[in-house]
Parts: structure tokens; C-alpha cells; sequence
């Protein structure tokens, strides 16, 4: 994921939904000033202990992205950033119209919003319950879903390998949690799986990213 959205990266980062840095890390070590925050308190917790003393962090928020006073509950915020990022975030928010337009909030003129969230309506099963998904989204579905608050960049389909593993996963064996051998055996062929998506032009994938700048 890291890999896939760091070329539309740009300015002053901030991302949405940091859990427990695993993405933020990347973004660290790579030598980026980033700005995190969740909505778990949790998770702000652990972002603490793992970054205070990371000087390319330049803050650790708590913020609820659905939020109905958004601006002036996060007025610190508001305009601040060049990039906004949400990975695996508008799907677990019921208004996520509403989610949108508080991201656009957070950018400067011109600032880009990046989003992935789980694709194909099909695909929803157990997992997606279990996960607390309200929907999953296609092409169509998010592009139009940003369209009232940003010019679309780009929109594209990642990870092609991991429907099957999705559908077999949660439909076939009926599961709610994906099983730590199947997510150990996947991350070993995450090179092919890259080779995947790249030789099917991004049409398909158990994700769907896109890439949109503030009007």
C-alpha cells in the first residue's frame, strides 16, 4: 500500500485512521514529516509510545472523521495539510458523504485526498460483518461518491490476489477472521501478487484506491 500511493503524495502528509503505525512507519523510515491520527483513543495510545520521540511525526490527533462540527472541532487542523490519506477507513463510517467533505476540510487549495476501500458490493460476506464494513465500493461508486468535493486524479483496482483469498475465505469456509497462516503465506508472494495487478492494468482487486484533488 505504502508503495502504491507514495507517488501522489506530496507537502504537508497527514493520515487518517493510523491504527497502530504500521503505514506510518513506512512513511518514517522513508523520510517523510507526516502528522497521524485515529479515532480510538486505543490506538492514539499506542501511536504515543511508539512515535513521541519521532521527530519527522509532527502530531498525534484523536479525530472522528464523521464528525457533524468537524471544522470547528478540529479548527487546529482545518487547511493545514498538502495530503490527506485514509487506507481501509470511509467503509467503516455510515455517512461517508460526510467523511469526504471533512477530509476536503483538512487540505490546503489544491491538496490531495487519497482513499482505499474494500471493492466489489459482491464480496461483502462475514468478514466485511466481522470487520464492521458498512459497504464495499467500485470504480463508479467512488468516483461519484467524491465528485461533489474534488476533481477525480485517478482511480484504480490493487490487489487482484487477494479476492480469491477473500471469497474463499469468507464464503467458502464461512470465517470472520482471516487466518494467520493464510496472511503469513500471502505477505511471502506479495512480490507476485504486485506482478498480478501490474499484468491486468489495475482492473481488478479486492481494493479500490483513489486519488482526488480539492476543487
Amino acid at each position: 500500500m505504502f508503495d502504491t500511493i507514495l507517488p501522489y503524495t506530496k507537502g504537508r502528509v497527514m493520515e487518517i485512521g493510523s491504527g497502530i503505525g504500521n503505514i506510518s512507519s513506512q512513511f518514517v523510515n522513508a523520510g517523510i514529516y507526516i502528522t497521524l491520527s485515529d479515532l480510538d483513543s486505543g490506538y492514539c495510545g499506542m501511536l504515543h509510545e511508539k512515535f513521541d520521540r519521532e521527530p519527522r511525526v509532527r502530531g498525534i490527533h484523536q479525530v472522528d472523521l464523521a464528525h457533524p462540527s468537524f471544522e470547528s472541532t478540529y479548527n487546529g487542523l482545518v487547511g493545514k495539510f498538502d495530503t490527506v490519506f485514509a487506507l481501509n477507513v470511509v467503509e467503516h463510517i455510515a455517512d461517508d458523504k460526510r467523511a469526504i467533505r471533512n477530509a476536503r476540510s483538512l487540505l490546503a487549495p489544491g491538496g490531495r485526498l487519497i482513499i482505499l476501500v474494500p471493492a466489489y458490493a459482491a464480496l461483502y460476506n462475514g468478514l466485511d460483518r466481522c470487520l464492521e464494513h458498512y459497504r464495499r465500493y467500485d470504480r463508479n461508486t467512488i468516483r461519484r461518491l467524491l465528485a461533489d468535493n474534488f476533481k477525480v486524479m485517478r482511480v484504480w483496482y490493487f490487489n487482484l490476489a487477494g479476492i480469491f483469498g477473500w471469497f474463499f475465505s469468507g464464503y467458502v469456509m464461512g470465517k470472520t477472521t482471516l487466518p494467520a497462516g493464510q496472511l503469513s503465506l500471502y505477505n511471502k508472494f506479495v512480490p507476485l501478487f504486485r506482478m498480478a495487478d501490474a499484468m491486468t492494468f489495475h482492473q481488478a482487486g479486492l481494493s479500490v484506491i483513489a486519488v482526488a484533488e480539492r476543487r
